[in-house]
């Protein structure tokens, strides 16, 4: 049976993460946990977080303003103290699964999810435009534990197969070579009874944004007047993303190809079905049966709106 509360039972660290590095985090009480698997629109929901709390008025670059805390190569001491400063509310971004990560009963969780075959692709996107600075500065930072980054396969067939089959740690059998994106989110939907965590479905965003803006502003306990409401949805679409992009996520031409531009592909769902084979999708159907209930999968496949977005 499911604990009443989380607990954290498994320790996270390869060559991205290290879950240790939130036991030296001090929360506030208003403190906003954007938690999301990997390429699920976690960028997207931090900004749609410093919307609502800025009124859609611009802010500094996102990592800035809203940290990935569990990422290891940024100095802790350094991470934590930029969020000391803050004043304001303050959103931290983290990818770890709750089996990881310390849960505050105080704090505000949102967790976005997508189809994992939706995922994959943006991941491949994301994976095979690392720069050599990037893997660089992944596998040869201090403090590595256990292996080094592999650089991507040139076969995006070779990446699905790893993906899906295999996992970074021991207790995963997906997501190879990060962690597991499957488990990621039953781990968080077993607990989504609790009043202070909200799942958000990349669909909906897809479909509705304006709703889903409001449906995380009532989660925030956040008012947004009706004369603010088109300027914050307007400065989290994607055209408007994708034509500030480097101002928010500046100075990312040494960790990807493109820079910005890369990072912020295309937004979009179902562009596996072109993809993707009958064989390669066996793969993912065997992941789902392993790692997911049924309801979580049917979430995972079509968000709360219950249809499906291109």
């Amino acid at each position: 049976m499911t604990p009443r509360s989380p607990k954290v039972t498994r320790v996270y660290q390869n060559h991205l993460l290290d879950s240790t590095r939130w036991d030296g985090f001090t929360p506030r009480d208003d403190d906003i946990v954007v938690a999301t698997p990997y390429k699920s629109g976690t960028t997207w929901m931090q900004l749609i977080v410093q919307a609502l709390l800025t009124s859609g008025e611009p802010t500094a670059s996102i990592d800035e303003i809203s940290p990935w805390l569990d990422m290891r190569m940024s100095p802790i001491d350094e991470v934590i103290g930029k969020l000391e400063a803050q004043s304001h509310r303050r959103s931290i971004k983290t990818h770890l699964p709750l089996d990881g990560l310390r849960f505050f009963p105080e704090l505000k969780y949102i967790v976005v999810s997508r189809d994992a075959r939706d995922v994959f692709m943006s991941l491949w996107n994301h994976y095979r435009n690392y720069t050599p600075e990037l893997y660089e500065r992944v596998n040869e930072s201090a403090g590595l534990i256990g292996a080094a980054l592999p650089y991507c396969p040139s076969d995006i067939r070779k990446f699905w197969h790893g993906w899906t089959t295999t996992g970074q740690f021991e207790w995963e059998s997906e997501g190879y070579p990060f962690w597991a994106n499957m488990r990621h989110v039953q781990s968080w939907w077993d607990y989504r009874h609790l009043p202070n965590i909200l799942f958000v479905h990349f669909n909906d965003l897809l479909s509705d944004l304006e709703g889903e803006i409001l449906h995380v502003a009532r989660f925030l306990d956040i008012e947004v007047p009706e004369e603010v409401l088109p300027r914050v949805v307007d400065s989290v679409t994607f055209s408007t993303v994708k034509q500030n992009a480097e101002s928010i996520w500046p100075g990312r031409e040494n960790s990807f190809r493109g820079g910005a531009q890369t990072f912020f592909h295309k937004g979009t769902n179902g562009r596996w079905k072109t993809v993707l084979t009958e064989s390669d999708l066996k793969l993912s159907e065997a992941a789902v049966a392993r790692e997911l209930t049924a309801e979580c999968a049917t979430w995972l496949e079509h968000g709360r709106g219950g249809g499906e977005a291109e």
